[in-house]
């Protein structure tokens, strides 16, 4: 029986398991916004919520547990700074799953993992377009 059993595999051996969950999470600091099969967003947003639950007490060794598991420097510094103060007053859900359906090559199901904070920019495109409406 898998009673308490909460690990996703993915198909993967631990190690493997830990560089991709490593590799996201630290994408996902830094760039704020992350698309992924809905597996992996599911599995990432949990580890991505223990890391800033972590990541608030703000001590020297809640940033080497972090470093541990992500091993990307730039991203602790991000996770401690940023990311944290904007999840202050939080008490948890830090991240959201978008779901964006089908990927047309082999079906499987994407989504988008972002913070819940994150805005995304504006389109470029329609601003250079207007720029251009004006000059004219």
């Amino acid at each position: 029986m898998r009673h308490q059993k909460n690990t996703v595999k993915l198909g993967r051996t631990t190690a493997q398991r830990e560089a991709l969950f490593a590799s996201q999470l630290s994408h996902l600091i830094l760039k704020k916004r992350i698309r992924t099969t809905l597996p992996k967003a599911k599995a990432a947003k949990r580890l991505a919520d223990r890391l800033v639950t972590i990541a608030r007490g703000g001590t020297l060794a809640d940033r080497r547990l972090v470093l541990s598991r992500i091993h990307d420097e730039d991203a602790v510094r991000e996770l401690f700074g940023p990311v944290v103060k904007a999840m202050e007053g939080r008490a948890g859900g830090y991240t959201r799953v978008l779901k964006l359906g089908k990927r047309m090559s082999d079906s499987s199901e994407m989504a988008i993992l972002e913070w819940v904070d994150y805005v995304p920019p504006a389109p470029k495109k329609k601003a250079a377009k207007k720029a251009e409406a004006e000059e004219k």
